[in-house]
């Protein structure tokens, strides 16, 4: 029989939570999230679970997501690891589903999972390494501490981890683990609040998260790490049209990357940032090798891999791109839109058209007001002489931004290429929208 997890659960009369577990019978079976089967890597895989909320306070779902982020972030810059995102890991929070069909969904052989209780400046942390091929507990622990030693706490826990599955670290590599972090609990805390509000890929949350992002800096002016993701909060308004003023968000995306490197040149985070700035003044080579260099620092970094496919896409080189998509696909299966834009604007480039349309759909389910997924859509249904589909989708770009202009979009299009431009614009005109 197999069986599902149900979380821990508080019982009369008991003193410590329950774990509690379901009977599965047959069709009661979950339903797969991710429908092809993923062969395991070839050295230890893990997937980080979103630590559970115990707190009894919704308001504090924050701070357990904030902290097996943290934990993720610290696993993937361990070369010796697969390490699966935390997209694709935060897909199954809050569903019933057994910690077998997790590893098998994700291709990974062990699982981590924990919880999270804070009241007021105290914390219960427990957590749990599960092989789940066998379903033995390699390892757990509870902890009870105060707020201010959650940084020694996930640096701990995450050693921890890395010991038991035997994995030993370059020099290089323990110092990078916790680069760019704090020890301000109160920054750590609005860094974390940040996080949450720009992982929801929205213009009011992304605005929410400039602001917590600010507040962090404010309470430390050498978070590195604060820096970085406040850049991406202004590299986000432009890619997604957002802004009103593109210059002043690109300048303000400029000035974090060169803070944050001033602050911590080993952060990946930073130089994924400053690979975007050098695609946006269409410097391919220069954001190819920033790209290249956070990957470095960070190989387990699916975001990076789909940034840098996203670049390579600017530069001509759509197949490499279509590569570099895929590898990150195996660390995110579940992945957020973006990399289905990006490898839609791949296959558009070479010109599989139909393909391309497959993956904006995909991407339109998770953002129906997604303007770079409807444009691609239209594009690529004027390719294809579906002027009835491709009319269709360009009303919905014009639905949501009015004052939608061909000529004005061209010159944010960092393409080498200006042929692809070309037929890209041709295109866009093509499917009915005003020059």
């Amino acid at each position: 029989m197999e069986f599902e997890y149900l979380g821990e659960h508080e019982v009369k009369n008991i003193k410590e939570p329950v774990r509690v577990y379901r009977v599965l019978m047959g069709s009661q079976t979950p339903k797969s999230l991710v429908m092809e089967t993923l062969e395991l890597p070839d050295k230890p895989s893990i997937a980080v679970l979103p630590f559970d909320n115990m707190s009894g306070d919704p308001g504090q779902e924050y701070f357990s997501d904030g902290l097996t982020e943290q934990i993720i972030n610290g696993l993937c810059k361990v070369s010796n690891l697969f390490v699966i995102a935390r997209n694709s890991s935060f897909a199954f929070k809050g569903k019933s589903v057994s910690i077998k069909q997790i590893a098998r969904e994700m291709g990974v052989k062990y699982i981590l999972e924990g919880s999270v209780q804070r009241a007021g400046n105290r914390l219960r942390i427990t957590a749990q390494l599960i092989d789940a091929a066998t379903d033995y507990h390699l390892w757990s622990e509870s902890y009870d501490r105060d707020l201010e030693d959650i940084f020694a706490l996930q640096d701990e826990i995450t050693l921890i981890i890395i010991e038991t599955m035997r994995i030993k670290l370059t020099v290089g590599e323990q110092a990078r683990l916790w680069a760019g972090m704090t020890t301000n609990i109160q920054a750590f805390d609005m860094m974390m609040r940040g996080l949450d509000a720009w992982n929801r890929v929205n213009e009011k949350d992304n605005k929410q998260a400039q602001h917590f992002f600010e507040q962090s800096i404010n309470l430390d002016k050498s978070y590195a790490l604060a820096y970085a993701w406040l850049g991406f909060t202004h590299i986000s308004d432009i890619f997604y049209g957002w802004s009103k003023s593109p210059i002043e968000s690109f300048g303000q995306a400029e000035i974090c990357a060169e803070k944050g490197l001033s602050l911590n040149d080993s952060l990946d985070t930073v130089h994924n940032l400053l690979a975007w700035n050098c695609m946006v003044k269409r410097q391919h080579d220069e954001a190819i090798k920033e790209a290249e260099l956070a990957i470095d620092l960070n190989p387990n970094g699916a975001d990076v891999y789909a940034s840098l496919a996203f670049i390579h896409c600017f530069a001509d080189n759509s197949k490499l791109a279509i590569e570099l998509v895929n590898r990150a696909l195996r660390l995110n299966p579940i992945p957020t839109h973006f990399y289905y834009t990006v490898l839609g604007i791949a296959y558009r480039l070479e010109e599989r058209y139909g393909e391309a349309i497959e993956l904006v759909n995909k991407c339109l389910e998770e953002n129906p007001d997604n303007l770079q997924a409807l444009l691609l859509l239209a594009a690529c249904y004027s390719f294809l002489n579906r002027s009835e589909d491709a009319n269709k989708a360009s009303k919905e770009i014009l639905r949501i931004n009015p004052n939608f202009s061909v000529v004005n979009y061209v010159t944010t299009l960092p393409y080498k290429n200006q042929e692809v431009v070309s037929g890209y614009v041709d295109a866009l005109r093509k499917a009915g929208l005003p020059e």
